[in-house]
């Protein structure tokens, strides 16, 4: 069945700046934010928990700073940043206050959702803002997160999110109404896609450049979030945004593409490891390697080829195939420099090469979640 918004009970949507911002006056888009903030208010109004990932704090603040060219400094980034953010928070709400909704501001960094501790307090802090019956907004803390620990795009963050709060929906409002196996403004034979039972290498391949103007993300990111989002058990939809009340649009039917909920068996941690954004290193494994994962049981050492990276004990891995494809993640039992001392090694002879008896796997299958 291709999955709806009619019978979701969380809803994550994520709004881009293009379409919170007036490009021409560098103002919030006051008229089109009503007409969502009432459609989130009818979700409301059937029960349903709605957050919202916005961007637009940067460009509200960019023409008042004197900061107009494409590219800007991180330092300049994180100045508009905290002029804007002001600005972002202050539209939404007036536009969710004029349905009588309470407004959330939160502010996220990479680090917040891949640290175990910190990301357990971000859930908390989102549910308990949900069972007070209020609108979360949520952006990224770009006053304080640098270029290594940034999302860079709200599209993984949304993702993140969704996977966070264990929501049924995840919308990514946008210029383009769905995925086509090519970009329809470059190639008119392109054929837009209705529904995505899973994202494949194939899939991920029809991702393009990110278009110009205030955009950071584009096809290709969104379906990275399309990956996490439906490996957590979150159904996605890439909808039109640009039009007046685009999520009742949405509930309506109108034309999008769908990606299918996977992974609906998945424990919490697992969702948490499998939507690491930022592995620290990554393990290349041989054929007979990939067949005990897919079959549920451990990475051992004797099926590790290359080890890169720098990771430490418990950081989050990726695990490649002998071409180099990504298949799973998990979180290492050995840092970076014993994993490549051991890698091609049974595991009786650890203690003989490290000196001291570790775990006999690299990866407990515990820790391990292929996607």
């Amino acid at each position: 069945m291709t999955p709806s918004l009619t019978s979701a009970r969380r809803i994550v949507v994520k709004i881009g700046s293009a379409l919170i911002v007036d490009s021409a006056t560098a103002t919030p888009r006051e008229a089109w934010l009503t007409t969502i903030a009432a459609d989130i208010s009818a979700l409301r109004a059937t029960g349903a928990d709605v957050v919202v990932v916005s961007s637009g704090a940067i460009a509200l603040a960019r023409r008042a700073l004197g900061l107009t060219r494409r590219t800007l400094r991180l330092e300049e980034k994180q100045a508009a940043a905290a002029v804007g953010q002001i600005r972002l928070a202050g539209a939404w709400q007036m536009a969710l206050a004029g349905h009588g909704l309470n407004a959330a501001q939160l502010l996220l960094t990479l680090e917040d959702t891949e640290d175990r501790r910190r990301y357990l307090n971000a859930r908390a802090t989102l549910g308990t803002l949900l069972d007070l019956g209020c609108i979360p907004v949520i952006n990224e803390n770009d006053t304080v997160a640098t270029a290594e620990i940034r999302f860079g795009d709200n599209d993984r963050l949304a993702a993140r999110v969704a996977e966070m709060i264990q929501a049924d929906v995840l919308v990514l409002l946008s210029d383009i109404d769905g995925l086509y196996t090519a970009d329809p403004r470059r190639d008119p034979a392109a054929q837009h896609l209705p529904l995505v039972e899973h994202v494949t290498e194939e899939i991920m391949a029809m991702g393009g450049e990110p278009p110009p103007g205030y955009s950071s993300g584009g096809m290709r990111t969104k379906l990275i979030a399309a990956r996490i989002a439906t490996g957590a058990g979150c159904a996605m939809a890439i909808a039109l945004g640009d039009r007046a009340h685009p999520l009742a649009a949405l509930r309506d039917g109108a034309r999008c593409t769908w990606f299918a909920a996977e992974g609906e068996g998945r424990s919490a941690r697992k969702r948490w490891i499998a939507g690491s954004l930022s592995p620290l290193g990554s393990l290349t494994v041989d054929a007979g390697a990939v067949r005990a994962l897919a079959a549920g049981r451990s990475l051992l050492p004797a099926g590790v080829k290359a080890v890169e990276g720098r990771f430490l004990r418990g950081d989050p891995v990726s695990i490649r195939d002998p071409e180099g494809h990504e298949l799973a993640r998990g979180l290492s039992a050995y840092d970076a420099e014993d994993a490549g001392r051991i890698a091609g090694h049974r595991s009786a002879e650890i203690e003989t090469l490290l000196g001291w008896r570790g775990r006999d796997e690299i990866i407990h299958r515990d820790d391990l979640v292929v996607l």
